[in-house]
């Protein structure tokens, strides 16, 4: 029998995608099921990047150059050009296989077997994946519920740098919480990064779905750390484009833009007909984006206001992204989410959550929160919300919980 790495076998499983077998099952059995755990949004992608691929006269599908091609990086460009960020060139742009490549990418410069990073929690829980891949450990500081998952204290984060700390990531806005980042806050991460001498690595990926008048800031607002950051993007999300498999990594700093390439060099090249959706994509984009943000602000408005309405749950108000971060009135929400797919339906219908035990370095601090995800339109998100009141109450009756 052939013999399974230890970093195999310390993998995490995906907290968002370990139940599927049982959604599988349940659809299986002819129940309908109502997808809250994962952020593939039902937004059209738009119509730009669709033609794009459909209308295009390539005679040879080739490779794409290692950084990305020059077309699309100069896209990229113009769009960071129009967020104020107007000392970039094309020349600080590495075009990834999706934000998690990028991801990957900056783990792999900044860190040797043994490094650390800071993130504060709970998080995107594939970021314990990336670590593990590299063989770097995660080192977390606790936001809570009760102030809408701020960022925790300075001080928390001080008291956890030690010789082998490199970065400190942080999404903004936040997956799972929903969380956005205050200028204020980030100009103490920033502080902390100069004083310190680590990186800052800012995960950005949901930057244009923020909400009730507010604006993302992003770390490139703060010059001092041109050298001590790395920007995460991706087109997943922006443009409802999660199968084209195109993020970048972005950094003013040549030293570890350099270093980045060879691993963009290794993997030979990002997605070509991606960057030609996405390219296409970007080109007078204003009344999509406004559009889509206004979607999601009302689906927002409408869930939380439901969710808030059911006895014993608490779900703050996201500012940004598509996710809310809610507890319920449960022992275990592994338990309870498993039971949704396997025991419970009405009416044959029922809903998958993701648990939130996955989002912590603690899967005990999330043992009764789940994430939701409001990418379902309002009618499914309302039946929805009956569908989780309902099978609480049946869930306590049966466990006598």
């Amino acid at each position: 029998m052939p013999k399974i790495s230890h970093r195999a076998q310390n993998m995490p499983a995906s907290p968002v995608r370990k139940l599927v077998p049982f959604a599988i099952k349940a659809k299986q059995r002819g129940i309908k099921v109502y997808h809250l755990n994962i952020g593939q949004p039902d937004i059209e992608t738009p119509q730009s990047a669709l033609d794009a691929v459909k209308n295009n006269d390539l005679k040879i599908f080739e490779y794409a150059l290692s950084e990305g091609n020059l077309d699309y990086r100069t896209a990229l460009n113009n769009y960071y050009h129009s967020l104020g960020f107007t000392d970039l060139t094309p020349d600080h742009f590495i075009v990834t296989n999706g934000g998690s490549e990028a991801l990957n990418f900056a783990i792999s410069t900044l860190c040797d077997d043994g490094d650390e990073v800071i993130i504060p929690e709970p998080y995107y829980a594939n970021y314990n994946g990336f670590a593990n891949t590299f063989n770097v450990n995660v080192v977390a500081v606790s936001s809570t519920i009760d102030t809408g998952f701020a960022l925790p204290p300075i001080e928390d984060f001080e008291k956890k740098i030690t010789p082998k700390t490199k970065a400190i990531l942080i999404c903004n806005p936040g997956n799972p919480t929903g969380y956005l980042y205050t200028r204020e806050e980030l100009q103490k991460l920033a502080d902390m990064a100069l004083k310190h001498d680590i990186v800052i690595i800012s995960d950005e990926v949901y930057r244009e779905y923020v909400y009730d008048g507010k604006q993302q800031v992003s770390m490139f607002e703060f010059p001092e750390i041109a050298e001590n950051c790395i920007i995460i993007d991706s087109e997943s999300k922006r443009y409802s484009m999660c199968g084209v498999r195109i993020g970048s990594l972005i950094t003013r700093s040549k030293k570890i833009h350099d270093a980045a390439m060879l691993f963009a060099q290794a993997r030979l090249s990002p997605v070509l007909l991606g960057q030609i959706a996405a390219a296409a994509a970007h080109v007078n984009d204003t009344e999509y984006i406004l559009k889509v943000r206004a979607e999601y602000t009302h689906r927002r408005n409408v869930l939380v206001d439901l969710l808030n309405g059911i006895p014993g749950v608490i779900c703050p108000k996201p500012k940004g992204a598509f996710y809310c971060a809610v507890e319920l009135p449960v022992d275990d929400t592994d338990k309870f989410a498993q039971w949704l797919l396997e025991s419970y339906s009405h009416n044959n219908e029922t809903i998958m959550v993701a648990p939130m035990s996955g989002f912590y370095s603690n899967p005990e601090l999330g043992k009764k929160q789940v994430r939701i995800a409001y990418v379902l339109n309002e009618t499914d998100l309302r039946r929805s919300v009956e569908l989780l009141s309902d099978a609480l109450e049946k869930y306590k009756l049966e466990f006598n919980w």
